[in-house]
């Protein structure tokens, strides 16, 4: 109790400069404990998403004897891509005395003509009124926020009679999952993402704390000393400087997790690009209280003991202000193994070998990223007193022998200074590459676009219609050979329905020998040849009659012919793949295919492409389109990674600049009684300024160019391991170069000493 009364003591009688030191620290602490409470919640926020997707999934009646009854609720899922964000629609038959379950968010099933929209929705219907083509009905109610991932989501429910849904409409047994559908994010992507993450965030983060616990830190060692030399014992010593430690960052805890709780509550109302949540979604949970609240505290005690325990066993010396023991140098053991691991990888790559399907890739990079990054970091103090021996030993300027002198002296004093901005600028080199290998999964590669309706649930006023839709271009129609009892062993062929013109649209180029009226044998060179599709062979298609006389099935012979036209399909379509061209003029009249797909085509443009599907979905609301090489969910997925990681960018600059500006702070503070003595000695401010400059920019260079270096090879083994074609990013180092050297002018400008004439008497040294 008495070393706690006194560790008290000193935080009240510590003066303006101790006071300004404490709430520095709290400050600081603050604002990492807000940063890390905002990482550790993400989790939580895509869990909710997924829960509540899941709790609202229809599950269909099982059973092979089932038969679908008149009594039952029916339902049909339909989800269209809106722009990059999924709009998904739930039809559903509920006649009198069915089914009764329901999904959360609503208080009843809508009956025939209504429609249950979201939020969202209803919004975006009212800025949008084409869209409501695809709702068929009345708007009679919102779903609530239990019934929808987020506020952004575009969701609905629409009743219609049992007449109204296809066959392929399912009985429904209840609403509800043990999983989502979709997650959020796959479990694969969201292990990159944590890893990112930590990168980006967790590893500045843990430099920045340990820099805002180390803050004041001379001062304290020789307060610390003087109490030891009173006769305070060594672990009294060692609680007296904990009280002060962990006082500050368990205050700079609890103001960090209001500071967070109160950003959730506004940044809940704006979201991210691709991903938006509810308040409660984001609020910390337990866990993530215990963890910021122990864990910072923790960190703070851990650090400040080293310096407090030299101070308790050495207290002569550290009253004496005796030389500082040089750096250690076993730090830079981590670095050996992360950069051979991740060199490794680079010249594997420049090999040409193919690294991708390895196993110990998901445990090999991300060990040697994360030891290349903590031996950057350990590495710079030697390197640093190393290299300022070297300088200090030639100097002939004033100003440049002071800073080396400094600097080799202690080293460590400049260091706290830069660390933050080297990890940012190694973190950011590596989240970089993750950016480059999604942009590059998401970029579209075709000139156009093409869907693909089942072709049986279309009527022919709804085709004819289709093909007048604003920015459709072309038509055609693919569909397989059909054999009676046919297995999987059955040679099929498969075919398209079009003339040149259109075999031509859909095509990477015009084939050349095409002629209209003509059945010709499809090639395609990118494609592996169709044992199947073997010339002089006759394959049937199954046709459909609807007629006066009603309706019935034909066959339609084709004999595929031995000259062959060769073309180039695009990737992906529908033509990829085809084995023979089908004139429509040669079908028989008032005969068409029983199955089959109906394919359109228009321009990849992101407006063409939302504009054909809201005309598509409002004339067959019920039927499938499928936007073919479109996968709706990983772009959704692929637009909350880069939401994700592009706030970790922010999160991790917040954390470097702060580091800088909290360090940069603290050390001119500290450097104040030797300003004074050089000023008294008679140096000029000019001078003291430039040493001061170039004592921070010296290791700060040198830890610049490691993680630029080390950075730019995490980034490439990355991609190398990733499976993805590109392996090297030379679009995105002139980007890190001009941030490089914006970092380096910025800190020069930072570090410049706020040095006066006047001398004060408290700060000269009478050593």
């Amino acid at each position: 109790m008495t070393t706690f009364l006194i560790g008290l003591r000193l935080l009240r009688g510590a003066g303006r400069a101790g006071q300004a030191r404490f709430l520095l620290m709290s400050l600081g602490c603050g604002m990492g404990v807000a940063c890390l409470a905002a990482v550790l919640t993400i989790p939580a926020i895509l869990a909710a998403h997924d829960s509540r997707a899941a709790a609202r999934e229809p599950q269909p009646v099982t059973g092979v004897l089932h038969a679908r009854s008149a009594e039952d609720t029916v339902f049909l899922t339909r989800q269209d891509p809106y722009g990059s964000q999924p709009f998904t629609r739930v039809f559903l038959s509920h006649p009198a005395g069915g089914s009764t379950s329901r999904p959360p968010g609503i208080e009843h099933l809508p009956k025939a003509g209504e429609v249950l929209v979201s939020p969202r929705l209803r919004e975006t219907l009212a800025e949008q009124p084409g869209l409501a083509g695809l709702l068929p009905g009345r708007v009679t109610g919102t779903i609530g926020p239990e019934g929808l991932t987020g506020p952004d989501e575009l969701y609905a429910y629409i009743g219609r009679s049992t007449g109204q849904l296809p066959p392929s409409a399912r009985p429904l047994a209840s609403f509800g999952s043990a999983w989502a559908p979709t997650p959020t994010v796959d479990s694969s992507t969201l292990d990159i993402l944590r890893f990112a993450l930590g990168c980006l965030v967790l590893l500045p983060l843990a430099v920045f704390l340990s820099v805002c616990a180390r803050l004041s830190a001379e001062a304290r060692a020789r307060r610390l000393a003087a109490l030891r030399l009173l006769g305070l014992s060594v672990k009294g010593t060692l609680r007296v400087n904990a009280v002060e430690t962990v006082a500050a960052a368990l205050l700079g805890a609890l103001l960090g997790v209001g500071v967070y709780a109160l950003a959730n509550e506004l940044l809940a109302q704006v979201g991210l690009p691709g991903l938006q949540w509810y308040p409660p979604d984001g609020r910390p949970s337990t866990t993530v209280l215990a963890v910021c609240l122990l864990a910072c505290p923790g960190l703070a005690w851990f650090v400040g003991r080293h310096r407090a325990r030299e101070a308790a066993l050495r207290p002569l010396q550290v009253r004496r202000g005796s030389q500082p023991r040089p750096p250690k140098k076993y730090g830079m053991l981590l670095l050996l193994p992360g950069l051979g691991v991740i060199c490794g990888y680079c010249a594997l790559g420049a090999l040409g070998r193919d690294t991708s399907d390895g196993p110990a890739n998901s445990v090999l990079v991300p060990v040697g990223v994360l030891l290349t990054g903590a031996g950057l970091v350990l590495a710079l103090a030697p390197a640093t007193a190393w290299l300022a021996r070297r300088l200090a030993g030639t100097a002939q300027s004033l100003p440049l022998a002071l800073a080396m002198r400094r600097n080799e002296v202690e080293p460590g004093s400049s260091l706290r200074v830069v660390t933050g901005l080297v990890l940012l600028v190694y973190a950011g080199s590596l989240a970089q590459g993750v950016l480059v290998e999604l942009a590059h999964v998401s970029r579209p590669t075709s000139p156009a676009q093409e869907y693909a309706l089942p072709f049986s649930d279309l009527s022919d006023g709804q085709r004819t219609r289709m093909r007048q839709v604003e920015g459709v271009r072309s038509q055609a129609l693919a569909m397989d050979s059909w054999i009676a009892g046919a297995s999987s062993t059955t040679p099929r062929v498969t075919a398209v329905v079009a003339d040149c013109g259109q075999l031509a649209a859909f095509t990477a180029a015009p084939p050349r020998g095409c002629v209209d009226g003509r059945i010709q044998r499809l090639t395609d060179s990118d494609m592996a040849e169709d044992l199947d599709a073997r010339p002089g062979r006759t394959y049937p298609f199954l046709l459909r009659t609807d007629g006066s006389r009603g309706a019935g099935t034909e066959l339609f012979r084709v004999t595929l012919p031995r000259h062959r036209l060769a073309i180039r399909a695009r990737q992906p379509s529908a033509f990829a793949g085809a084995d023979v061209l089908i004139p429509p003029s040669l079908l028989p009249a008032g005969q068409q295919p029983a199955a089959g797909q109906f394919l359109l085509l228009s321009s990849s443009t992101p407006d063409t492409v939302r504009t054909a599907l809201d005309g598509l979905g409002a004339i067959a609301p019920t039927a499938e389109i499928e936007a073919v090489g479109v996968n709706i969910e990983s772009l959704q997925q692929i637009t909350v990674v880069k939401s994700l990681l592009a706030a970790g960018m922010v999160l991790g600059l917040a954390i470097g600049v702060a580091a800088f500006a909290v360090s940069a702070a603290d050390r001119a503070m500290e450097r104040r009684g030797r300003l004074a003595t050089l000023n008294l000695l008679g140096a000029r401010p000019l001078t003291v300024r430039a040493a001061q400059c170039i004592q921070v920019l010296l290791p700060l260079a040198v830890g610049l160019f490691g993680a630029l270096v080390s950075g730019r090879l995490a980034e490439s083994s990355y991609l190398i391991t990733g499976g993805g074609t590109v392996h090297w990013d030379g679009d995105g180092l002139p980007l890190l170069v001009v941030c490089t050297v914006g970092i380096l002018l910025i800190a020069a400008l930072a570090s410049l000493p706020l040095t006066h004439r006047h001398v004060e008497l408290e700060h000269i040294r009478r050593d």
